[in-house]
């Protein structure tokens, strides 16, 4: 799926909630942690219960990953299960020299085919430009993201009294187009979205940070959201851990639809 397909579902769905699968084995229901294949069960069941209510779903790559092969088999199985109709994000972050980018690319937009990857900028050019290369795929850029460290440096003023983040989502903004390039920007930084609108309004933003980190999904639209959506956002902990029980899926469900019912009367 592309760009112009997302703003097309998001338009005809009233929807721009993606849910992230990022599937801790240690929190996964009792009665499913003994099962071989439980990861894969556990995300089957949360799929087959927010997909009416999502446009989107971003796996992080982390929780698989350490698991070894098994992990990213069932990366893997999971990716290969969501419908054709939703967006894809591999929340991989990667970032590095130019031919080390193009195995990362290659990794995550033909042996995995996700739609869309994120990426850390602060190697430069050379380091994010072996995926934009990819037609009809979308680098995800780190913009202002929600953890506390982002004020170690993404915060930081530089001389002119410029916020680097902003130089990051300006610069970056000449690498590619709004068709190619998306950003993520913490729904905890929620008082930043009216400038950042104002440095990059055509640009869709991946949002994290709303539910568990306590982002507001009303402050967010109400600055983010452009002509297109333009918003992409996230929630994983808040819907896929709603339930702890043998109901974790209707659970998960019904925390999806929470967000849908909101987003319909903001779009």
């Amino acid at each position: 799926m592309n760009k112009q397909a997302l703003v097309a579902t998001i338009k005809q769905k009233k929807s721009y909630l993606c849910v992230g699968l990022d599937t801790d084995v240690t929190k996964l229901p009792k009665h499913l942690q003994h099962q071989p294949s439980a990861v894969v069960s556990f995300n089957k069941a949360i799929i087959d219960a927010t997909k009416d209510a999502c446009v989107s779903y971003k796996i992080n790559t982390a929780f698989y990953e350490a698991q070894g092969l098994k992990g990213w088999a069932a990366m893997e199985e999971t990716l290969h299960y969501i419908p054709k109709t939703h967006f894809t994000i591999a929340d991989a972050k990667r970032g590095d020299i130019g031919n080390t980018s193009a195995q990362y690319a290659k990794t995550f937009f033909e042996t995995l085919p996700f739609d869309a990857i994120t990426v850390a900028p602060y190697m430069g050019e050379d380091s994010v430009r072996p995926f934009l290369e990819y037609e009809n795929k979308v680098t995800i850029v780190l913009g202002l993201t929600s953890n506390k460290g982002a004020e170690n440096f993404e915060l930081q003023k530089l001389y002119g009294g410029k916020p680097l983040y902003e130089e990051v989502l300006t610069t970056v903004a000449h690498w590619g187009t709004p068709d190619n390039l998306m950003f993520v920007v913490g729904a905890t930084q929620a008082k930043s979205f009216l400038h950042i609108r104002q440095v990059i309004p055509e640009h869709f933003l991946l949002v994290p940070g709303v539910g568990a980190q306590g982002g507001s999904l009303k402050d967010v639209s109400h600055f983010g959201l452009n002509s297109d959506g333009g918003l992409l956002v996230n929630a994983s902990r808040a819907i896929i851990y709603a339930s702890s029980g043998e109901d974790f899926a209707e659970a998960a469900g019904k925390a999806a639809f929470n967000y849908y019912d909101e987003m319909k009367a903001f779009l």
